[in-house]
C-alpha cells in the first residue's frame, strides 16, 4: 500500500511537471507573438510597401514560433496547426505555408504504449488479438494512428485505429490552454475575433476521442446509404469491434479522389465520380436525421475500382473514412438554406439576402462577401451567379490577393464568428466538393453538381410547403386541395426547369465530343 501511495505521488508530480511544461510552451509562444505583432502594428512606416513587408516578416516569424510550440506539445495542438494550414482563404500565406509540415509529420506513438492501451481497453494484448500486426502505422494523424493486421479469431485483414495514449492525460489542460489563447487574442486584436475556434474545439474534441461514437456514426451512415448506392457508389468500411480508444474496421484500400491519373487508368468516369460526390454530401445536408460528416477533406475520401452490380451500377466505389464527428442541421436551417440556393438560381438578390440572414445570421453589409464565400466565386460573379461559367485562374487569383492584402480579412473574421457552426461545416463541405470537382475537371462542368444540389433544394422546399399546408388547412378541404395542387405545380415546374438545364448540359457535351472527333 505504501508503495502504491508513493507511486501515486510520483505519478501526480510527473503529471504536474508535464502540465507545467505544456503551459510554459504555450505561454512563451503567445507572449512572443503578441510582442512581435504589437511592435509591428504600432510602428509608423514611411510607405505602404514597407508596412506590408514588415508585416509579412512578422507573420512568418510568429508562424515559426507557433509551429515549434505546436510540435513540442503535440496532440490537439497538431490538429490546431492543421486547421491553420487549411485556412488558405482566411489567413496570411506566411501562416498557412508554415503549417504545411504538420499535415504529414504528426508524432508517432510507440508500439509499447499502444500495446499497453490495448490491454487497458480490451483486456488483451496486440499479440492475443491479431495473428499478424504490422508495427509500422500506415497513417499517423493528430489524434490517432492506423495499423494493418489480421484478426486471430477469423483471419480477416483489418484496419486498427488507435488513439494516441497520452491524449487521455493532457486533453483537458490543452482545451483550456487553447481557449485561453483565443480569449487573449480577442482582447489584443478585437477586430479579428477567434473565440469561435476555441468554442468549436471544446464542443467537438471529446466526441472525436470516443471511438465507440465513431463506430455508431459509421454504422448509421452505412445503413442509411445502402438504399442510395445507385446514386452515390458509397462504401463505408464495416465496423468489427469498437472501444473508447480503439476501433477495428474492415480494411478497404483505395486511392485519393484527386488522383486523376488513377481514375483515368481504371476507366472510371470523372463525371460519374463528381455526381456521386454531390449526391453523398447533399443527401447528408438536406435529409433529416442523417447527419453531416464533420471532417470532409481529401484524406478522408478514397476511390477504388469494382465490378458493376445491380446494387451499384458504377465501376467504382467512393470510400468515406473517419466518422468521429457528425452534426445534424436543424429543419428550418435546411429549408432556409435550400431557398437561398433556389433564389441564387433565379438570380433573386432580395430573396438571397433574406434567407442568408435567416440561416446564417448575415446582414446586408456582410452579404456580398458571404455570397462569395459560399459559392467560391468572386463577389461580382456571386451576386449575378451564372451556373454555366467555371472559376477562371484570374478570378481565383484576384480573390486570393484581396485576402492576402487584408482587404476582406476583418469582415470575413466577423462573419465566421457570427454564423452558426453548422453553416461553417456546410461551407467547408462546399469547398471540398468544389475542389474535387475542379481536380476531376468533369466534362459536364460545375453546373452538373450545382443542378444536383438544387434538386435536393427543390425537394426540401416542396416538403416544407406541403407541411405548412397540412398545418394551415384541414386535410382534403377545398383550400387544402387547391394549395396542395399549387405546391405540386410549383415543384414540377422547378423540376422541369432543372431537367431542361441538365438536358442542355448533356447536349452541349455530346456536341463538344463530336466536334473533337471531327
Amino acid at each position: 500500500m505504501l508503495y502504491n501511495g508513493d507511486d501515486s505521488v510520483v505519478s501526480s508530480l510527473s503529471h504536474l511537471y508535464c502540465t507545467s511544461e505544456r503551459v510554459g510552451v504555450v505561454a512563451n509562444a503567445t507572449i512572443k507573438c503578441f510582442y512581435y505583432y504589437k511592435k509591428t502594428l504600432d510602428t509608423k512606416y514611411p510607405d505602404e510597401e514597407t508596412r506590408k513587408n514588415e508585416l509579412s516578416e512578422c507573420h512568418k516569424r510568429c508562424a515559426l514560433i507557433t509551429l515549434d510550440a505546436l510540435r513540442e506539445n503535440g496532440g490537439i495542438f497538431i490538429k490546431f496547426g492543421q486547421h491553420i494550414g487549411a485556412m488558405t482563404y482566411l489567413l496570411p500565406i506566411e501562416w498557412t505555408e508554415t503549417m504545411i509540415p504538420l499535415q504529414d509529420q504528426c508524432p508517432e506513438s510507440t508500439i509499447e504504449a499502444i500495446n499497453q492501451m490495448f490491454i487497458e481497453d480490451t483486456g488483451k494484448s496486440i499479440k492475443e488479438t491479431f495473428s499478424e500486426f504490422n508495427e509500422k502505422p500506415i497513417g499517423v494523424a493528430s489524434l490517432a494512428q492506423v495499423y494493418i493486421g489480421k484478426l486471430r479469431s477469423t483471419g480477416e485483414k483489418v484496419a486498427i485505429k488507435c488513439q494516441h495514449p497520452e491524449l487521455k492525460e493532457f486533453i483537458p489542460v490543452d482545451v483550456i490552454l487553447t481557449k485561453t489563447v483565443f480569449s487573449l487574442m480577442d482582447k489584443v486584436f478585437p477586430e479579428y475575433p477567434l473565440m469561435w475556434l476555441g468554442d468549436e474545439l471544446q464542443s467537438s474534441i471529446y466526441t472525436e476521442l470516443d471511438f465507440t461514437k465513431e463506430a455508431e456514426n459509421a454504422i448509421n451512415t452505412q445503413t442509411y446509404f445502402k438504399k442510395f448506392t445507385k446514386l452515390t457508389a458509397l462504401k463505408v468500411p464495416n465496423v468489427i469491434e469498437a472501444h473508447h480508444r480503439i476501433l477495428i474496421m474492415e480494411y478497404v484500400k483505395g486511392e485519393r479522389l484527386d488522383n486523376v491519373k488513377y481514375i483515368d487508368n481504371n476507366h472510371i468516369s470523372r463525371a460519374d465520380v463528381s455526381c456521386c460526390l454531390s449526391h453523398i454530401f447533399n443527401n447528408m445536408i438536406f435529409t433529416p436525421n442523417v447527419g453531416l460528416h464533420c471532417d470532409p477533406h481529401g484524406g478522408n475520401l478514397a476511390i477504388r475500382p469494382c465490378q458493376a452490380t445491380k446494387e451499384n451500377p458504377h465501376n467504382f466505389e467512393i470510400i468515406l473514412f473517419d466518422h468521429g464527428l457528425y452534426r445534424f442541421p436543424e429543419t428550418q436551417m435546411r429549408r432556409d438554406y435550400a431557398r437561398f440556393w433556389l433564389a441564387l438560381l433565379d438570380q433573386d438578390q432580395d430573396k438571397m439576402r433574406f434567407y442568408a440572414k435567416r440561416f446564417a445570421n448575415i446582414d446586408d453589409d456582410q452579404f456580398p462577401l458571404f455570397a462569395a464565400a459560399i459559392t467560391g466565386r468572386s463577389i461580382d460573379v456571386a451576386l449575378h451567379y451564372d451556373i454555366t461559367t467555371r472559376r477562371s485562374k484570374e478570378e481565383i487569383s484576384s480573390m486570393t490577393s484581396r485576402f492576402i492584402d487584408g482587404e476582406f480579412l476583418p469582415n470575413l473574421m466577423t462573419i465566421l464568428s457570427r454564423i452558426p457552426r453548422i453553416v461553417l461545416l456546410i461551407l467547408k463541405t462546399n469547398d471540398l466538393t468544389r475542389y474535387l470537382d475542379e481536380c476531376l475537371n468533369s466534362p459536364l462542368g460545375p453546373e452538373r453538381t450545382f443542378l444536383i444540389m438544387t434538386q435536393y433544394c427543390s425537394k426540401t422546399v416542396y416538403g416544407e410547403d406541403c407541411e405548412n399546408n397540412d398545418h394551415k388547412y384541414k386535410k382534403w378541404s377545398l383550400n387544402w386541395t387547391i394549395h396542395y395542387i399549387w405546391n405540386w405545380i410549383r415543384y414540377e415546374r422547378r423540376r422541369n426547369q432543372l431537367y431542361l438545364y441538365d438536358t442542355i448540359l448533356w447536349c452541349r457535351q455530346i456536341f463538344n465530343d463530336l466536334r473533337e472527333l471531327v
